[in-house]
């Protein structure tokens, strides 16, 4: 199977993007509800949590795991695929969502589709809205100071945005209060981003109320497309391990996990999904021998 993991139900955000584009595929969902949001917790405990997930996906027969959540693939993706992979599953894969996002948000095509390729941003500014702990991780600006030297990255967190979508205020004038007293600043000035990303997979659920206090010139990407078409164009290139992931023949097999109350899980998962889901409660166990933690 493919595994997509993140702390909560965001992630189902890329996991609809997931299943519309390459649908044939066996997936496993996991959301560690119970210990989410991950955003504000140190590198040590992120680690942690993000392991134990990734080891629970192996265990069920996942051979690759996507780190769909951002603050997992900012602070613990580096560590899991140098340390954990060789030590303990070399034959697995896991892949995060920041280094797809950042060639995405800066214009660098797949590598298999040049002609779809956007116009390089060599200059000017482009601005990524994320959580606090994303933004305090400089994994964004890192990425893109490789990428784009020549670009102005804006990094802003939008601490409030996260609690809102998962008490259901999508909407309203006091919704739009809290994403106009993010996004305003980011208007004035010279420094005017040509695009946004939105770095957090719940962030997508407020996409209609950012598009609509977002001046219209300026292009507002989620990441669920994104990391749908550049792990398809994965595939391609790593053939090796396509040919290990189950699929049906048009449609595969879908489960969902979470770590906390599956009927919770379920009602947001289909509002996001649009059908009916069956979710399983599943106990995450520490993994022994720990690996540690190296600088990022």
């Amino acid at each position: 199977m493919i595994g997509v993991f993140d702390s909560g139900f965001g992630g189902l955000t890329i996991f609809k993007s997931l299943l519309e584009r390459m649908p044939e595929y066996d997936y496993l969902y996991l959301g560690d509800s119970a210990r989410s949001p991950y955003g504000a917790r140190s590198m040590e405990v992120v680690h942690k949590f993000t392991r134990e997930s990734v080891e629970w996906l192996f265990e069920q027969g996942c051979e690759l795991v996507v780190l769909a959540c951002n603050t997992a693939s900012a602070k613990a993706l580096k560590n899991i695929q140098q340390l954990d992979l060789p030590a303990r599953w070399p034959d697995r894969r896991v892949l995060g969502v920041i280094r797809p996002s950042v060639e995405a948000l800066v214009g660098i095509p797949p590598a298999t589709l040049p002609a779809h390729r956007r116009p390089d941003l060599t200059g000017g500014s482009v601005a990524v809205l994320a959580t606090r702990g994303t933004v305090l991780s400089n994994s964004y600006a890192i990425e893109a100071a490789k990428l784009a030297p020549g670009l102005n990255l804006i990094q802003q967190a939008c601490p409030l945005w996260v609690p809102l979508i998962e008490a259901g205020e999508l909407s309203g004038v006091g919704t739009e209060h809290f994403v106009r007293h993010y996004l305003d600043p980011l208007f004035k000035g010279p420094d005017v981003p040509k695009r946004i990303l939105l770095a957090c997979t719940h962030y997508p659920l407020l996409y209609s109320l950012i598009r609509q206090v977002t001046p219209p010139e300026i292009e507002v990407i989620s990441q669920g497309e994104i990391i749908a078409h550049r792990l398809e164009d994965w595939l391609r290139r790593h053939g090796e391990m396509d040919r290990r992931l189950s699929r049906g023949q048009s449609e595969g097999t879908r489960r969902y996990a979470t770590t906390d109350d599956v009927a919770w899980f379920a009602e947001h998962g289909e509002r996001i999904l649009g059908c009916p889901i069956q979710v399983e409660n599943v106990e995450l166990q520490p993994v022994e021998g720990g690996s540690g933690i190296t600088a990022t």
